[in-house]
């Protein structure tokens, strides 16, 4: 894709070739370019910019066309002396409209004194602020989303316990987060006949996109807690294992707005793994559907909600108003289940059960390196975090669409849903798959302004160009997490909006956030995040733990500062001391949060994550052991001896690969690429159907230890030499 020529070189023809241009439009963007290069003096940075100012390059354009203009613009950067190329650069008049940036310009000059110049040029010394000084921009925050006290809080954080590192945050306070999701307010402006959530379902992708306003969401939830109350007992967890559609939303408010605990778990999981997540939350109930709609196709899903539990199932259909099969008899329809409070003299009104702030809403799950995944309970705290990073990085507020396709399954569901509901912006949701057009045309026809993304859908929208014709333009950004993004996909995304910038965000399920993001107030990179997350104290550390300067380019593993609003401070499986801050050492009088992952510091200070202190991968966005994959194959196959799974990321960047290394036992003969289709269907009914092995290598024995541990490191530095050299050939 990076040819040799640099920016200088590339002529008219060049361009025509590389983007079926007439001459004449040719001649255009080569005249622009011209003029670029000489206004710059050689900084590619400014002829880029000019480049992307100047609007010659149209999302309609070929990628070819922009892959040619980009990287021949930037065929000469050195990232070692100059950092990673800039490709989204803020205005100083454009910050000032964002939420961070318009709260800055009324609070900087107080908090900052005669050190506060504009929102681009004091950011970092504004945030470097909201580190030391938490409470203060908590104060502000809370004024700006729809949190609304039953009993306000006494303080923004007490630290006086000494046995709580993360401290105690709004102590005293009492609220229903649901209840903040769906009142109208004031501030920001959210009112009753907004509209709260927009969809359509796929299959009908020429008809007008569905809405519901913020009254009729409210009335629907209200309606939904009083058959929650009729059905179960103040406090029971009740699961959710289903697509992330209205009625899925409606659900989980509901749930919350009535005192229960919602237990998370995604539609994808096989039998087994829903189970366990229904054993170690003590689930009383689950809602399902009876199908899954996936590209045309309909795939089971109540069936595995049977094999997995005898646990009360309340069903909905995939379509039309009943379901499709026949229920066990402990089991309720979605119509029996709402017909409970029929006779309700106002079915259509809830008083909310109000709690203390740090009492559990939601059970979400990650998976540990080893055994059950974690059992995460989020707070009523988690929601003001997550809320407030989108309000302040990614800039989602009223008047916004955010789509983002994910499932309440994973950390995403909820952070998009209360993302949404407590700035006041607008959730869009596609009740089918996103890999077609049909989500794309979504997209275009629901006036989507931030669109969510993981870099394996990228890749997929750009490789079958499922998405041309579309006109994506109402984007003002894009977000990305779950997985490392590769560069050149995410220049194909944000050249769809003519460039707007692409949000990394990197976090957990643990913190209900991400703690380093991107930034409309800081040039952006791709594939890199621009900074630490508001308020986020973070360090870099060496193999002695001692932690690196935070001007010095560098890689160890990250260190995160205890006090952080919405972070846990208890597993319901696990010792929480002892995962996140036994064997830390201290920084500045602090014991340090354990994350896990180790980061790059570049020049300039931008952050690249280079993977897992321990065996944990990630697959597709989603935390998998390397033990948990190799149970599975080690027994999907009587020629296996043993195997050993590890993950590596390509040389150009995006999603992790799965290699499974094998040893065969004597007298056995088979080839990868039967094992490779074998493992591929035991993972995949065994663990997640998400799952893809990339490549199977047979060895004839693992490099272990003089202890006999198995030296995974070594087996992935393999694989990353023969990447190198493929990429290279």
């Amino acid at each position: 894709m990076m040819g040799n020529k640099s920016i200088a070189e590339v002529g008219v023809e060049d361009l025509c070739k590389a983007g079926g241009l007439s001459k004449e439009e040719a001649k255009e963007i080569h005249g622009v370019v011209t003029e670029a290069i000489e206004k710059a003096g050689g900084d590619a940075r400014e002829v880029w910019r000019e480049v992307v100012r100047r609007r010659v390059l149209k999302p309609w354009h070929p990628h070819s066309l922009h892959q040619l203009v980009y990287y021949s613009v930037y065929a000469r950067w050195d990232a070692s002396v100059h950092g990673p190329p800039i490709y989204w650069f803020p205005s100083v008049y454009e910050s000032k409209r964002t939420n961070l940036g318009r709260t800055m310009e009324i609070h900087g000059p107080k908090l900052l004194g005669t050190s506060y110049k504009d929102p681009v040029a004091s950011f970092n010394l504004f945030r470097d602020f909201t580190v030391q000084h938490p409470e203060v921009y908590w104060s502000i925050i809370l004024k700006e989303l729809s949190v609304i006290f039953h009993e306000s809080p006494k303080c923004i954080l007490d630290t006086a316990d000494r046995s709580r590192p993360g401290g105690t945050w709004l102590p005293g306070s009492v609220l229903n987060i649901a209840e903040c999701c769906l009142l109208p307010s004031s501030h920001p402006r959210k009112e009753d006949d907004s509209f709260a959530v927009v969809w359509r379902d796929e299959g009908n992708d020429d008809s007008n996109v569905n809405r519901m306003t913020l009254k009729e969401l409210r009335e629907q939830v209200m309606l939904v807690a009083n058959a929650l109350d009729a059905t179960f007992q103040k406090g029971d967890a009740i699961a959710i294992d289903m697509p992330m559609t209205v009625n899925a939303v409606v659900i989980y408010l509901a749930i919350v707005l009535a005192g229960f605990v919602v237990v998370s778990i995604a539609d994808s999981f096989a039998a087994n793994e829903i189970a366990t997540r229904l054993r170690v939350s003590k689930a009383k109930a689950i809602f399902t559907q009876d199908y899954i709609l996936r590209g045309g196709r309909k795939f089971p899903l109540y069936s595995r909600v049977v094999e997995a539990s005898p646990c009360k199932a309340i069903v909905l259909p995939v379509s039309g108003n009943a379901v499709g099969i026949q229920l066990r008899e402990q089991d309720l329809s979605w119509k029996d289940f709402l017909a409970c409070v029929n006779q309700h003299s106002r079915p259509k009104y809830y008083t909310p059960t109000y709690r203390p702030i740090d009492s559990a809403i939601n059970i979400l799950f990650s998976s540990g390196t080893t055994g059950e995944p974690k059992a995460i309970p989020w707070t009523q705290l988690s929601p003001i975090r997550c809320s407030s990073d989108a309000w302040a990085h990614i800039d989602i507020g009223v008047g916004d669409v955010f789509c983002w396709p994910t499932n309440l399954g994973w950390v995403m569901g909820p952070i998009l849903l209360f993302s949404c509901f407590l700035t006041g912006a607008t959730l869009a949701l596609y009740h089918g798959s996103p890999l077609g057009r049909g989500f794309g045309k979504f997209v275009q026809d629901a006036g989507v302004t931030v669109l969510g993304t993981v870099p394996s859908l990228v890749k997929a929208w750009k490789n079958t160009k499922c998405v041309e014709g579309l006109d994506w333009t109402k984007i003002k950004s894009f977000a990305s997490t779950g997985e490392a993004s590769n560069v050149d996909d995410d220049l194909w995304l944000s050249s769809k909006s003519y460039y707007k910038p692409v949000i990394e965000c990197c976090g957990g399920t643990e913190l209900a956030s991400s703690y380093i993001q991107g930034s409309q107030l800081q040039p952006q990179a791709f594939g890199a995040f621009s900074t630490a997350s508001m308020t986020t104290g973070l360090v870099i550390l060496d193999e002695h733990g001692v932690a690196s300067l935070d001007d010095k380019a560098c890689v160890g593993e990250v260190g995160l500062f205890p006090l952080y609003l919405g972070a846990t401070d208890r597993l319901l499986n696990a010792d929480h001391e002892k995962v996140y801050f036994k064997g830390m050492p201290i920084h500045n009088g602090m014991c340090l949060r354990r994350h896990g992952d180790i980061l790059k510091r570049t020049v300039g200070g931008y952050l690249v994550v280079q993977g897992r202190a321990d065996d944990t991968m990630n697959l597709g966005g989603i935390k998998t052991s390397s033990v948990e994959i190799e149970r599975v194959c080690d027994w999907a196959d009587e020629s296996v001896l043993e195997t050993a799974a590890v993950s590596v990321a390509p040389p150009d960047g995006g999603p992790e690969l799965l290699v499974i290394f094998v040893v065969l036992k004597k007298g056995y003969d088979c080839q990868p690429e039967k094992l490779k289709m074998i493992f591929s269907k035991a993972i995949q009914v065994n663990l997640n159907p998400l799952f893809k092995v990339k490549t199977v290598k047979i060895i004839p024995e693992f490099p272990r230890t003089a202890s006999n541990k198995l030296l995974r490191r070594v087996l992935r530095d393999q694989i990353k030499h023969e990447l190198s050299v493929r990429s290279r050939m």
